[in-house]
């Protein structure tokens, strides 16, 4: 039977009436031995399911076929267990759950038939047994004990002498017992039941004595079972032992359910205290069980941390077949106790218990109990105390429990045997292990018949000590009770708890009957203890009257507490039977006068038998019903006393507060009015100061071109004076935005920057008036600051001027100021949009812009027929599509053919072209740049460091049409008939429906060609428009000059039937988020921490950029290993996380952080020292709140110097160290382990100082962290691993995270002259002005800078995308292959198949530029020590070229701007080399040699690294073929 498992049983109970008033649901679900139980807080989470040995489903009644009764429970684990101790098995029971759970049901049960508990079952069965043994050789003994653990405190509930507190002791043999703890030998279930009701008894007067309540208590009933065997033919005796422990549980109960506060807190925290042991206890059991068993590891499990755990030892994973049962609550308002109780069964069945049965234990306790006493006594005789052996043991106890010296010494002999123990070494404690294994072995000695003479001496004892304490029993002294006397008046205790509720009987005898407490001068009849109970608090006055009948009155004492029927007693009152006396705040009784009472019941003997019980709960209804009479009165006399107070208080604060709103207001009119004076002031130069004159200096011819392309280009930045428009109108912006959000209006407002170019033409209300002869000479389109105004009801974007949002601003307050009016009509905000009388809303257009795309007409000056595939593009640049138009020459008197019912037709359009029209109209002819200049005015500057056989697109298209002269059909004067067919529409979002197209000339806006619309469903084929338009036109000579140089505009429109506005326009205005930004997304950078050693630094007026470094910069977070070295964490380099890196770190380890600055080696950049490092912003999103206060940690530098390497000397290697210890910053995100899915971020600073400059550079990153627990071992995430395979540990140089920055030295700049300073006026920036409703924004800001910067990437996107559609537009028309194509097109439209698969040699698949790579690789670098190639990993991302070792390597080991650095490439070159496929890089320091693998990968890494280089290059290669080729090639 060894190695058995801990038995687990569960039962859940009814409801009760506290659970039925509140109306609970039940949550415990059983089937079988399966316990499931269900979240009320969240029913959607999965429920949770336990198995147990046995679930008792005991919730419903004896009616249900599943319920289980207490005889069932005990017939499967009382008899059980009993069968054990018959076995000769130590067996424990304990029951455990919450208060109220129905444990002390389930152990000792009720009086009733079928209603007893395992308790009463497992003892009477025990002697039925016993009874049953028929053999005579076999005899049975039974002792019990039992003991009540009180706060750590143990007391003996069957002997009254032990009134105090017994030790808890641990024997070398024994093990753990109690001290003096009494055995009484039993010798059938009546006894036993006496004395479990005695100790009932006794633990009840203990507990009312000393406030205290039994459920806050554990209580053990032990039983000594001992069998003995006499064998007759051999004469030889054994015995087996075994011990029953019946263990009843405190009530487990939270501090917030209970609302326990103060003292009482603490007090249950002490009393739980065994609980919670008892629970790490089987946790550790639990983790034994399930541990390997190869590991030899010493398990420590907590014991000694409680008495209860102490003396359980054995039952708990030791020599004891242990069974558990779990008392659940089946309530939904008790989900998180019963959940805990369910978890704690759960751990406690991995126990696992070595169970021996008990056999000879007196004869082997006996023997070696005499050799301890023998070591002992050879050890005191060793020491010279030989003599003190002969000296009883009594009078060398040093222990209470020994009594006291014995009388036979004198006073100063004991005294002197007493300074010889002391004076020898070990001699008090060998006398004590003396003494106690000489007790022992007295006891184990003791004879049955002794055992009974001591229990019979004990009952004795403690019947007479419970009837001095006033408790009852009866004449007989059978069995102990409360029995209500015939005659005698007398006193019945009442309880909150029914059970122990007139277990206690005080008798009113003749005279007078005293209550006090213990210590009073006069000897107390009534002894009672707690608050408010005086020494001497009242007595009692029986007399019999003229009539003989005995009367009782109560006398109370002065300044005592005393309540009779609920009223405070002053004076002596005579009492009747039932009434209720209140002794103090606790004790509560009922008076009871049998002879008074037998009197009434004959006057009126039809008396109804009260509905309401008198019991301690009537008692304490019925103290404050009559006390809140007075009460009563007086709270309403308080009530109107306060009533007055508040209404006056009330007065002065609303007049004050008025006084205080009227002088708010009149300020921040004030402040509006000076902050539109201001920005009026800042918008209006200064022009009546007039610089000081300086001479002319004469210009060469070169220099004044040099300074009309300075003009040109300076001219081009207009987004200086746009910072001024978007800084000082964000007040404006943010008040319309307060508005609409107290207004519950569905628009927000945004500022956006708008350009007048091909794809995003300014409507004319957001043109500013300017003059015509300012708009003629501008050599650059128009950007505007305009405010993008959202529906989000309607699914709507328009686009509002400054001044019109200005104009609706009035309305809107307007609207504000009365909106209680509006509130009275119940307007709805569709009614005010479509009639137009709401300033928050437009009218909209049904169909939205998709996007605009541009088809060049030059093919037909040959006439050369062409399909087009062109790209779809929106005003932010972004490719929504693509378009296949077809464009062919006809003759005039051609008609169109019949393509059949797929394909609409329409008939012949005439346009006609005006040369005077064209003259006064200004159509930008040339390429743009992305400067905004055109490629002729950039050569004059840029043109000696470039080829000057780089040509434009435009050249490219005016070399095509000059090669041949211009064919008979473009004469002057004729009729020119082209065809334009508009085939297919591929890619539109599904999002579009009812998708049609549009195209017009772009001097012929008002005439435009429409398709007929086509249901978009995104999947499946292209969509086929087939629709053919002819069009005549007069030839003239701006016509022809259109058709070489300018498109045709072909505009998609569709249905936004989903649009994402319309999500947000559900709810109600949510915090209004920033708009999507399209330039590409930063490393994620935060300000700089501010040094806590250095003095403000202050921007200073910088001059001149002397020179410019790219600094790498290597940032490492080392940890103390247990060898003592500082080991660098290990680096989670997964794609897209923040930071370039997550730092997986230990919790409680020393640290270190590592800075290494690697640049290119210059005469101007020298590092001196480390000012500071220093650490802050602790947070735990990659955000940073700015205002919030944190605390900021200088960090101890250790080391800074330069570093060699020399695989690198042309580089400089700075590196420098800190010590960082994270528990002085004081936060719990670095104090603890980081939960799953959650991240820390911190920002560093660190503060460098170079020679020769004033201020030091600064270097700031923000550092993404985890924290594991100290003892985890941390590994890569399993894509690291797949990454980098089983050597990722063995490359410590790849724990790092790296930095890429700009350093820039200048030099200091002189205040300059008065007209210099006059332009350094600063920018107004209204944004930080408060205005009304801005809290309910919720961190909403106007944009700025960012939108200038993001809307000159747009510009960018959309030059090179016009650029790549001229390039390719030329290349097509270069080959002659797409007349086939174009035929089969026409043949296959009559047929109306999905035939439309066209072979195109380019097409636009790099549209959408983003910031992604442009080229990755191996090249090969030439060592300059060497001059042997070693090959590394490169990336281009633009500007930077990032150098890897491998493609495995997450860590960068180089960088080059190609911004600064120029690529070379010549012929010369590689033919001095005798090494194929190389090019150089030249920064400004050094020159860097590469080799590609072959041709066509150097031509790829040449147009990652320089496109114009690429293209002059590849233009060259090409001239080159075309000399070899026949004339005829163009005819």
């Amino acid at each position: 039977m060894s190695g058995a498992s801990v038995k687990v049983a569960v039962r859940v109970r009814p409801f009760n009436s506290r659970e039925m008033s509140k109306e609970s649901k039940c949550i415990i679900q059983m089937l079988g031995n399966s316990t499931t139980i269900l979240n009320p807080k969240n029913p959607k989470e999965s429920p949770k399911s336990f198995s147990f040995d046995y679930s008792y489903w005991s919730h419903t009644s004896l009616d249900d076929p599943c319920f289980a009764s207490q005889n069932q429970v005990y017939n499967d684990i009382g008899k059980e267990m009993l069968q054990h101790a018959f076995e000769g098995y130590n067996v424990c029971i304990f029951a455990y759950g919450q208060t109220g759970a129905g444990k002390s049901y389930t152990m000792m049960g009720k009086q009733e038939e079928g209603q007893e508990g395992i308790i009463p079952q497992l003892c009477e069965d025990l002697f039925e047994k016993i009874n049953d043994n028929n053999t005579e050789e076999l005899s049975y003994s039974v002792e019990v004990s039992y003991m009540e653990i009180y706060c750590e405190r143990v007391r003996d509930l069957l002997n009254p002498k032990n009134k105090g507190n017994l030790r808890v002791r641990e024997h070398p043999l024994l093990g753990p017992y109690v001290e003096d703890l009494s055995k009484l030998a039993v010798t059938s279930y009546t006894d036993i039941a006496d004395l479990m009701d005695a100790g009932n008894k006794a633990r009840t007067v203990a507990a009312t004595n000393m406030n205290e309540t039994s459920s806050r208590s554990h209580a053990v009933f032990t039983i000594v079972f001992t069998q003995r065997r006499h064998d007759s033919e051999t004469d030889l005796s054994t015995e087996k032992v075994s011990k029953i422990s019946l263990v009843d549980l405190a009530g487990s109960e939270r501090a917030d359910s209970t609302g326990a506060k103060g003292t009482r807190l603490k007090e249950g925290a002490n009393i739980n205290k065994s609980l919670t042991t008892l629970g790490k206890v089987i946790s550790a059991l639990a983790e034994v069980v399930s541990r390997s068993k190869k590991k030899k590891k010493t398990d420590f499990i907590p014991y000694r941390d409680s008495v209860l755990t102490w003396l359980l030892r054995e039952n708990l994973g030791g020599n004891s077949r242990t069974a558990m049962v779990a008392a659940l609550s089946p309530a939904d308002i008790n989900y998180d106790e019963t959940l805990s109780t369910l978890r704690y069964a759960d751990r406690a069945k991995q126990i696992k218990c070595n169970a021996v049965i008990n056999e000879d234990p007196n004869a082997k306790l006996v023997r070696e109990l005499k050799d301890e006493v023998t070591r002992l006594k050879e050890l005191l005789r060793a020491q010279g105390l030989g003599d003190i052996l002969d000296t009883p043991m009594g009078t060398l106890s040093a222990s209470p429990s020994s009594g006291s010296l014995c009388s036979q010494l004198g006073l100063q002999s004991v005294s002197s045997i007493q300074e010889r123990i002391m004076s020898t070494p070990g001699g008090e404690e060998a006398i004590e292990r003396l003494k106690e294994s000489e007790k022992i072995i007295a006891e184990l000695n003791e004879t049955w018949e002794e055992k009974l003479r001591k229990t019979e001496a004990i009952r004795m004892e403690r019947e007479a000590l419970l009837a001095e304490m006033g408790v009852a029993i009866r004449e007989d002294g059978g069995t102990l009770g409360v029995f209500s006397p015939k005659k005698t008046p007398h006193l019945v205790n009442l309880n909150e708890d029914p059970l122990m509720s007139e277990c206690l009987l005080y008798y009113i005898k003749d005279g007078i009957t005293r209550v006090g407490q213990a210590d009073a001068e006069r000897r107390q009849d009534i002894v009672l203890s707690g608050a408010h109970i005086k020494e001497e608090h009242c007595f009692f006055r029986s007399e019999r009257n003229a009539n003989g009948d005995v009367v009782v009155m109560l006398v109370p004492c002065e300044g005592s507490e005393t309540y009779v029927n609920g009223k405070r007693v002053m004076s002596a009152v005579q009492l009747r039977s039932g009434n209720r006396i209140i002794m103090g705040k606790n004790h509560v009784f009922r008076f009871n006068h049998p002879e008074q009472a037998r009197a009434e019941r004959e006057k009126t003997p039809s008396a109804e038998t009260p509905v309401e019980p008198v019991d301690w709960t009537f008692a304490q209804r019925e103290l404050l019903e009559k006390q809140g009479i007075d009460m009563k009165q007086e709270m309403e006399k308080r009530l109107t006393e306060m009533e007055i107070l508040y209404k006056k208080e009330k007065e002065e604060a609303d007049q004050l507060l008025e006084q205080q709103r009227l002088v708010y207001e009149s300020k921040l009119q004030e402040l509006q009015k000076q902050v539109e004076t201001r920005s009026l002031i800042a918008e209006t130069p200064d022009e009546e100061e007039e610089e000081e004159d300086e001479e002319e200096v004469p210009w060469t011819q070169h220099e004044y071109e040099l300074a009309q392309w300075a003009f040109r280009k300076w001219r081009y930045h207009q987004f200086t004076s746009l910072r001024d428009q978007l800084w000082g109108n964000a007040v404006y912006l943010k008040e319309a935005n307060a508005i609409s959000v107290e207004l519950k209006k569905k628009v927000q407002f945004q500022f956006v920057l708008l350009t007048d170019t091909l794809y995003s033409p300014l409507p004319p209300d957001l043109l500013p008036p300017e003059p015509e002869k300012e708009r003629d000479s501008r050599p650059f389109p128009r950007t505007v600051v305009a405010v993008e105004v959202q529906d989000l009801k309607n699914g709507a974007i328009h686009y509002w001027s400054l001044e019109k949002l200005k104009q609706r601003l009035e309305q809107m307050r307007e609207m504000y100021d009365r909106a209680g009016e509006l509130a009275s009509t119940n307007q709805e905000d569709g009614d005010g949009a479509l009639t137009g009388s709401d300033p928050f809303y437009d009218r909209f257009h049904w169909f939205k812009l998709v996007g605009r795309a541009f088809v060049y007409l030059s093919n037909l000056l040959y006439p050369v027929p062409l399909v087009h595939r062109v790209a779809v593009v929106t005003e932010k640049g972004e490719v929504r599509g693509f378009l296949r138009v077809g464009v062919q020459a006809i003759a005039a008197d051609d008609e169109a053919p019949d393509y059949g019912s797929g394909v609409r037709q329409s008939g012949t359009a005439k346009i006609s072209f005006d040369d005077e029209y064209f003259k006064k109209s200004d159509f930008p002819s040339t390429a743009m740049t992305r400067s905004g200049l055109s490629l002729e005015e950039l050569r004059i500057v840029e043109g000696q460091g470039q080829s000057s056989e780089l040509t434009t697109p435009s050249e490219e298209m005016n070399r095509i049409n000059d090669m041949d002269e211009l064919a008979e059909h473009l004469e002057v004067g004729s009729i020119f008939t082209f065809r334009v067919t508009v085939l297919q529409a591929s890619g539109i979002a599904p999002e579009y429906a009812d998708i049609f197209c549009q195209f017009n000339f772009l001097h012929r806006h008002d005439e435009a060609f429409s398709t007929e619309p086509l249901k978009n469903t995104g999947k499946g084929s292209p969509l086929g428009f087939y629709h053919v338009q002819n069009i005549s036109v007069e030839v003239t000579e701006s016509f022809i000059e259109y058709i070489k140089t300018k498109p045709i505009v072909f505009e998609v429109f569709g249905h936004y039937q989903q649009h994402p506005l319309h999500l947000h326009g559900q709810e109600i205005i949510s915090p209004l988020q920033p708009s999507k930004k399209y330039y590409p997304p930063p490393t994620p950078l935060s300000k700089p921490v501010p040094a806590t050693k250095l003095n403000t630094i202050t921007k200073s007026n910088l001059g001149l950029c002397v020179s410019k470094y790219d600094l790498l910069v290597w940032f490492e977070i080392s940890e103390l290993e247990p060898t003592g070295e500082y080991i660098p964490a290990v680096v989670d380099h997964t794609g897209g996380l923040p930071c370039n890196g997550t730092y997986l770190l230990h919790q409680g380890i020393q640290r270190r952080i590592t800075v290494t600055l690697i640049h290119e080696k210059g005469s101007e950049l020298h590092w001196k020292d480390v000012r500071e490092l220093v650490v802050g912003r602790i947070r735990n999103k990659s955000e940073v709140d700015d205002t919030a206060a944190d605390a900021v940690l200088s960090l101890n530098i250790i080391s800074a110097k330069n570093i060699k390497s020399s695989q690198n000397s042309n580089r400089t290697f700075y590196r420098f160290e800190a010590v960082w210890d994270s528990s002085l910053h004081n936060s719990l995100l670095l104090n603890r382990v980081t939960p799953y899915g959650e991240k820390i971020y911190m920002t560093l600073s660190a503060y460098l100082e170079l020679d020769h400059c004033i201020q030091p550079a600064i270097i700031t990153k923000d550092i993404c962290m985890v924290f594991y627990s100290r003892d985890a071992k941390i590994s890569p995430p399993r894509s690291l691993r797949s990454l980098f395979g089983t050597g990722y540990s063995k490359t410590p140089d790849c724990n790092r995270v790296t930095g890429v920055y700009e350093l820039s030295l200048c030099k200091m700049s002189d205040t300059g002259s008065p007209g210099m300073q006059r332009r350094r006026r600063k920018v107004l920036d209204t944004s930080v002005a408060y205005v009304r409703g801005e809290e309910n924004l919720a961190g909403w800001r106007p944009r700025g800078d960012s939108l200038i910067l993001e809307h000159q990437w747009e510009l960018e996107k959309l030059e090179q995308l016009h650029e790549v559609g001229t390039y390719t537009f030329c290349l097509r028309l270069l080959t002659h292959t797409f007349n086939n194509e174009y035929s089969q097109v026409c043949n296959s439209i009559s047929d109306c198949k999905v035939r439309w698969k066209i072979t195109f040699f380019f097409f636009m698949s790099g549209a959408q530029l983003r910031s992604v790579v442009s080229k990755k690789g191996y090249l090969s670098f030439m060592e300059p020590r060497s001059n042997s190639w070693v090959k590394h990993f490169v990336v281009v991302r633009r500007p930077y070229v990032f150098i890897y070792n491998s493609d495995k390597d997450p860590v960068e080991r180089g960088v080059l701007n190609l911004s600064t650095a120029q690529v070379e490439y010549s012929e010369d070159q590689r033919a001095m080399l005798k090494t194929p496929n190389t090019f150089a890089v030249c920064t400004k320091h050094r020159g860097i040699l590469l080799q590609a693998n072959n041709d066509k990968d150097m031509n790829d890494w040449l147009y990652a690294f320089n496109p114009l280089l690429a293209g002059t290059i590849s233009n060259d290669d090409r001239r080159r073929s075309e000399i070899h080729k026949p004339p005829c090639f163009w005819r």
